[in-house]
């Protein structure tokens, strides 16, 4: 039983640093936007590091689906550009580490989801987009 409970205490403190690891990610990237007004090939490998640890939390979570398309991500009033996709990357990594701190390794958060949902459709975007 002790066993268990420090593992499942391990699998959660290593979400929350995926979680930052996430944040720190989308900060690189949104630094190099704004410094460019592009992204470089490097900047898409980070695309794809952050992906796939977004994809780790939201398993973790219980989550599941990539039926989220990036209108309904940004919002009815924004258009599907590079600048609304990188300023919803930063407010959805946010989020998503602000809701992943609130929880224990007793708890599934569903806002924490959505948000790794958002995460996922909007580094795709970026990601195809060039």
């Amino acid at each position: 039983m002790k066993m268990r409970i420090a593992y499942a205490k391990k699998d959660h403190d290593e979400m929350l640093k995926r979680g930052e690891e996430v944040r720190r990610l989308s900060e690189r990237l949104i630094r190099s936007f704004e410094l460019s007004g592009s992204l470089s090939d490097e900047d898409r490998n980070l695309l794809e590091s952050l992906e796939k640890n977004v994809k780790k939390i939201r398993d973790e979570l219980g989550g599941e689906g990539d039926g989220e398309k990036i209108d309904e991500v940004l919002g009815p009033d924004k258009t599907p550009t590079f600048a609304n996709a990188i300023g919803k990357l930063k407010t959805s990594a946010t989020n998503l580490v602000d809701e992943l701190k609130k929880t224990t390794r007793f708890s599934i958060s569903a806002t924490a989801i959505q948000s790794s949902n958002a995460v996922l459709t909007v580094a795709r975007f970026l990601r195809i987009r060039k």
